[in-house]
Formats: structure tokens, sequence, C-alpha cells
């Protein structure tokens, strides 16, 4: 995996050396913060939401359908003055959750760089940023955005963003609160990964400064290519309270603690109908070890977080409507091939689970009524290591972005 990351690094270094253009483009993806950032109004609306349906399928047993309203999002946007905006998404979930997903003041510095501050989305991936469902094939995003980058991850934090037009490079720098590691019970393991971990800017609280952030080329016409990042520690309550000289009760919060280095490359490319897209995850953590066996239960087994996380996918779609004249809409038949591995590595005090490493096929139809509206279908097959069979659900949905 080492190896496939390095040899994709020096790609995407041979591709921004060689890249000329006679003229500047603009980046060709944005998601609904970023059109309400660039619009002029003092105060601007938008939305997102999604409707599903999901069937299992087996041909020994008979199980019930689901039918949930997933996902209905507002954003607010604010127009303070030319220089500074404020954008915020506010989401229901499932009909009765409510989370705010992004809250956030932009400031522009000059042309090249703006200061953002508050709850901001992690720039890690593609989907992370642009989860709307207009911009993503298939009715559930993608599971590797789920299982190894945990979507919709946001945290508390500030930074610095901005174009470089000349060398078509768009870059993003945070510092954030980390995940929560430790809070009295573990919140890390093998099976989640990390997703229990995020704070979400519910009454977060911060014991070290976690850094991410990401760079993007679009300086070939139909390509961008990203490189992202995020390095630090998982946050513990154990630091709370404790002296500075009290060497026991600070090697004990240390062995709450799980340090995260994660990489990621992802691209995007679309030439006439065709549509292409991959992700690339690799993510170690370090003194997994101590952690397991400090939040493993007493007399018990230990917790079961691995040292190594990985994850990956490859998609292909074309439009079949644009042979035709007059079509407003878009028929896009896709596929895509996907693995994650969160027990890619497990310290020596565990053994590593091999239901924990599964492979999904994920086909389907995508079709976008208008700009903004949009009907999804497709069949997913998920296989763990070992297992002698793919299990199969098939799903339908709706989708709307405004």
């Amino acid at each position: 995996m080492k190896r496939i990351l390095f040899s994709t690094v020096l790609l995407l270094t041979a591709i921004f050396s060689k890249a000329q253009t006679s003229e500047p483009i603009n980046p060709s993806y944005q998601n609904i913060a970023d059109k309400l950032l660039s619009s002029d109004n003092k105060l601007t609306i938008g939305g997102y939401g999604e409707v599903h349906y999901h069937q299992p399928l087996s041909s020994e047993i008979r199980q019930n359908g689901e039918l949930d309203v997933h996902r209905m999002v507002m954003l607010f946007g604010y127009q303070f003055s030319d220089r500074t905006q404020f954008v915020t998404e506010l989401e229901f979930e499932h009909v009765s959750e409510v989370y705010v997903e992004q809250a956030f003041i932009q400031h522009k510095i000059n042309k090249s760089i703006n200061f953002r501050g508050g709850l901001l989305l992690i720039p890690m991936g593609i989907v992370n940023e642009y989860h709307e469902p207009t911009t993503f094939n298939g009715v559930e995003r993608p599971l590797v955005d789920n299982k190894i980058s945990p979507t919709t991850w946001r945290e508390v934090g500030f930074g610095l963003s901005g174009t470089i037009q000349p060398a078509s490079l768009k870059y993003q720098v945070y510092l954030v609160n980390g995940f929560n590691g430790y809070d009295g019970t573990a919140k890390l393991n093998g099976k989640s990964g990390l997703r229990s971990g995020r704070q979400k800017g519910a009454s977060s609280y911060i014991s070290s400064p976690n850094f991410t952030g990401k760079v993007e080329y679009y300086g070939i016409r139909g390509l961008n290519v990203g490189l992202s990042g995020y390095f630090g520690d998982t946050q513990s309550k154990l630091y709370n309270g404790i002296a500075k000289d009290n060497k026991a009760a600070l090697a004990k919060a240390d062995s709450s603690v799980v340090g995260i280095s994660m990489i990621g490359v992802d691209a995007r490319y679309t030439l006439k109908g065709l549509q292409l897209r991959g992700q690339l995850y690799q993510v170690g953590l370090s003194d997994a070890d101590q952690y397991n066996k400090f939040t493993g239960k007493k007399g018990g087994p230990l917790n079961d977080l691995g040292s190594a996380m990985t994850g990956y996918y490859l998609e292909a779609g074309y439009n079949v409507f644009r042979h035709f004249e007059k079509v407003n809409t878009e028929l896009i038949p896709f596929v895509r091939l996907e693995g994650y591995d969160t027990h890619a590595k497990v310290p020596s005090n565990i053994t590593k689970n091999k239901s924990y490493k599964n492979t999904a096929i994920t086909t389907g139809l995508t079709l976008k009524l208008a700009r903004g509206a949009v009907l999804k279908t497709d069949m997913q097959w998920v296989k763990p290591e070992g297992a002698e069979s793919y299990s199969k659900v098939f799903s339908a949905g709706l989708g709307v972005m405004f």
C-alpha cells in the first residue's frame, strides 16, 4: 500500500510539472457552501435532501425493506461585507436527529488567502466536502467514506483556504480539535474505526490540536487531483485537572491516546460523457497496543483497534444521453469497486479480524432530471474476507440540491 501511495504522489508531481495551459482554468467542482460563498446576495439560502429505500436480498431469508428520509438540510449564507461572510448548514437526519454540519466565518485577506474559523469540514477525500446527493453516484455514499474517512467529518478550528490561480491550485490548512478517543470509555475500535470519535462541535473538548490540510490541482481541463492529510492525537478527558508534575497520572492519560496519521489521494476526471473518480486512503495509528490494553474490559478481552487502516474505490460512469440532441437530462450507468480494511495491520496484543476487510461492488443508474434534481438506483454486493458469498442490497432514492 505504501508503494502504491508513493507511486501515486510521484504521478501527481509529474502531472503538475508537465501541465501547461494557454489560459487559466477555474476549479470545476463546487459544493453548496462554495456556491453560497460565491453569491453576491446579502442573504443566500440553499439546501439539499435525500429519501432512500433499501431492500436486502437473500434466497433463503425474507427481509423487510427500509424507507428513510435520510437527511434534509438547509444552508444559510450571509455577507457582512465584500470580504467577510458566514455559512451554516443545519441538518435533519432520519426525521428526528438535528445537527449543525458547518458554521464558519470566512474573511478574504487577499485574492489567494481566506481566513476561516468555526465548525469546519475536514478536507479529506472527495465526499466529505462534496456530499450533496447530486454530486455522487449511488444511493448511499461510498463505504470507504464511512469506514475510513468518517463522513460527514467536521470539527471546530481555524485556518486558511484559497486558490492560487497561476498554479491552478486550491488549498486548505486548518488546526482543529481531534477525535474523542477516551471520555471514560473507548470510542475507537476495529469494527467502527474512527467514526464514533467524531465530536461534531457538540460540547467538544481539546487536549491537543490536530492538523489537517488539502491541496487540489485543476490545471488540466476536466481533471481534478487532490492530496489530503490529517495528523495528530486523539483527545482524552484524563488530562483534565491533573498536575503537570504528576507523572503517574500523565502516563495513565497517555495510555488512552492514539496518534493518527492519515493520507488521502483522490482524482476526478470528465471527458465528454465519461466520468471517472477514485480515492485511496492510508491511515497509521500509533500506540494502539497500549490503547487496547488500557480501554479493554478488566479481566476480559482487550479492545481491538488496529494499528493501520486502508481503503480505496474506483468508479466509472457514462452519460448515455449526451448523444441525443435537445435532451437536458443525464442518464449515467456506473460501476464502483471499493475495498476497506480497518485491520490492515494490528498490534501484537490482538488478533487480526478477517471480517473487518471487505470488498464491495456497486452498480446502478443515476438519472439527473434537471440541475439539482436526481433519481438513483443501484445494486450493491459486499463480501468480508473469508465469507463464502456476497450480501446483496437493492437501493433506490431521490435527491435534491438548490
